[in-house]
C-alpha cells in the first residue's frame, strides 16, 4: 500500500496555507540546525579546555541546574518539560561523550 503525501495526492490542489505553515516550520528547523551547530562549537572548545586543565568531563551540579532551569523557561513557554528535559538531556549526554574524547587526545 503506497502512502501519499499532501503534494503527490492527484485529487488535491496545492494547499497554500499548509504550504506557510510547512515554510515557517522549514525555517526553524534550520535555525534549530543552525544553534545546535553554535552550541556544539562551544561545548567542544570547554571539552578541550577541560582536557587541558584536568577537569571531568561532566559536571553534574551544573546539568541538574540547567535542566531545572529549562524545565522553568519550557513551563513559562507552555512548552512539555518532559519533553525539553528529554532533549536537554540527548545533547548533555552527547556534549559528555565528546568531552571524554578530548580527554583521550
Amino acid at each position: 500500500m503506497q502512502v501519499m503525501s499532501d503534494e503527490t495526492h492527484p485529487s488535491s490542489a496545492p494547499d497554500p496555507v499548509l504550504a506557510g505553515f510547512r515554510k515557517s516550520i522549514d525555517n526553524i528547523d534550520a535555525a534549530l540546525i543552525h544553534m545546535l551547530a553554535e552550541r556544539f562549537r562551544i561545548t567542544q572548545a570547554v571539552g578541550e579546555y577541560k582536557a587541558k586543565v584536568t577537569l571531568p568531563p561532566a559536571d553534574p551540579d551544573r546539568e541538574k541546574r540547567q535542566i531545572e532551569r529549562l524545565r522553568r523557561l519550557s513551563e513559562e513557554a507552555d512548552l512539555d518539560p518532559e519533553f525539553s528535559e528529554k532533549f536537554l538531556r540527548f545533547i548533555i549526554d552527547e556534549v559528555i561523550r565528546h568531552h571524554e574524547q578530548a580527554r583521550l587526545k
